[in-house]
């Protein structure tokens, strides 16, 4: 799947987000994006390779229970690969939805949601409240937005 594919297939998902939790859909396309490498890495079960449909690598047990799957952590600084349980969805829009509340409602992205209209900000402020262990996680997300992820007025280049 091309990131214009991509983009164009999850992009009413996160624009319902958007009006529904008020998180700016360009950023949490930029986090699916991210998270699954455009959907040709997507979280899925070691064992029997079962579809988590968890586009954003949300660690611990979803509606559809759990798949275990490598992730990246972080240890001095150095990058470790280890099994993680990943929460499962029995689609995209379940897993869109887990990641608003998660976000909307764990009080450690309060901050992150004081700026949720501005793309930027918001990336910014999801790292420093630990989102992710990737110590460029913000400036990764940033660049994919500008990059892919345009706003509606900005043609894509």
């Amino acid at each position: 799947m091309t990131p214009e594919e991509f983009v164009a297939t999850l992009k009413p998902y996160a624009k319902t987000i958007h009006a529904v939790f008020g998180i700016h859909w360009r950023v949490i396309l930029a986090q699916a994006a991210l998270e699954t490498g455009w959907l040709r890495k997507p979280v899925t079960d070691l064992e029997t390779g079962r579809n988590s449909f968890n586009l954003f690598n949300i660690k611990g047990e979803g509606p559809a229970g759990t798949v275990k799957a490598y992730d990246i952590q972080y240890i001095n600084g150095r990058p470790v690969r280890r099994v993680f349980n990943f929460r499962a969805y029995h689609n995209y829009e379940e897993s869109f939805e887990d990641y608003a509340r998660l976000i909307t409602e764990n009080p450690r992205y309060q901050q992150a949601m004081a700026v949720a209209e501005d793309p930027e900000a918001f990336a910014w402020r999801i790292q420093q409240a630990g989102y992710a262990e990737d110590p460029r996680y913000a400036q990764k997300l940033i660049q994919i937005m500008r990059k892919y992820i345009p706003d509606e007025e900005e043609p894509i280049d």
